[in-house]
């Protein structure tokens, strides 16, 4: 059901990979609730995978490559979106992680440095780097919204999650930080959601993944949050509802962030 709470509003989203990311669901909610939308990635992710059949489904929004990596890439976004709304933005999406020690199964105590450096890089420095560009080409229009995914692995260790929670750590600060200064220039809030473990193309790749999901399940008042359900919370934190909430974690994740144990866990360690 639309409600149009994003009527008139623009938007970019990156990391929508397939139809199982969150930030494909993401963007069908924002263009359901009235918004029209630039997606982008890095160009290999958009080789790899069918953001053309999103881009379709979004009144065929522009489809923009941009290596998060690369302030010029990240300039020129901007810079195209601009002249394609004919004006600022008023929301973007930063659904952007990879880690290669995960990928490659390298535990936390023998990581390779220089995958952990790229780690660092793609999964947080690059919402510094978005916000940055933001910033200096004042892209975003006052009372703007900025949202980070991330993980409650930031704050609590679940030892296959590597170094991606030193990733999503430092991604919550810059979100603190920066939220400080684009507030005080101009109004713009910049919020990061800590969402339960949803079954995507870059979470399966985390060893035990079935069981953190499990876990999580089991341990949830409501039960986990999911995709669809993170892709309503965005389209909030990007409405006018939510104008002064900002430099928050916010927690999506049907409770587990407050439980100590839950009786199902209980029962099930019992058995």
């Amino acid at each position: 059901m639309s409600h149009q709470l994003l009527k008139g509003k623009k938007g970019i989203i990156f990391g929508a990979l397939d139809e199982k990311s969150i930030a494909w669901k993401t963007a069908l909610r924002c263009h359901d609730e009235g918004a029209q939308l630039v997606l982008t990635n890095a160009p290999i992710a958009l080789r790899m995978g069918e953001i053309n059949t999103l881009a379709q489904q979004c009144n065929n929004a522009p489809v923009i490559p941009a290596d998060v990596t690369s302030m010029d890439n990240l300039n020129n976004l901007f810079t195209k979106s601009m002249e394609h709304f004919n004006g600022g933005i008023d929301f973007v999406l930063h659904s952007v992680g990879m880690s290669m020690n995960i990928r490659k199964g390298n535990a936390y105590t023998d990581l390779n440095h220089e995958f952990t450096h790229k780690t660092l890089d793609i999964s947080a420095m690059s919402l510094h780097r978005v916000l940055q560009v933001a910033y200096k080409l004042d892209a975003i229009k006052e009372w703007g919204s900025v949202v980070a995914l991330t993980y409650i692995a930031a704050q609590r260790v679940f030892p296959d999650y590597s170094d991606m929670a030193d990733a999503k750590a430092l991604l919550e600060n810059i979100a603190r930080s920066f939220g400080y200064h684009y507030g005080t220039k101009k109004k713009v809030r910049i919020n990061t959601i800590s969402q339960s473990p949803t079954r995507t193309t870059a979470g399966s790749g985390v060893q035990s993944f079935d069981g953190f999901i499990d876990y999580a399940e089991k341990m949830s008042p409501l039960g986990n949050a999911s995709a669809e359900d993170c892709a309503n919370y965005c389209v909030s934190l990007f409405s006018d509802y939510t104008k002064m909430v900002t430099m928050q974690n916010l927690f999506h994740d049907g409770g587990f962030s407050l439980m100590g144990v839950s009786q199902a866990v209980i029962e099930q360690m019992g058995k």
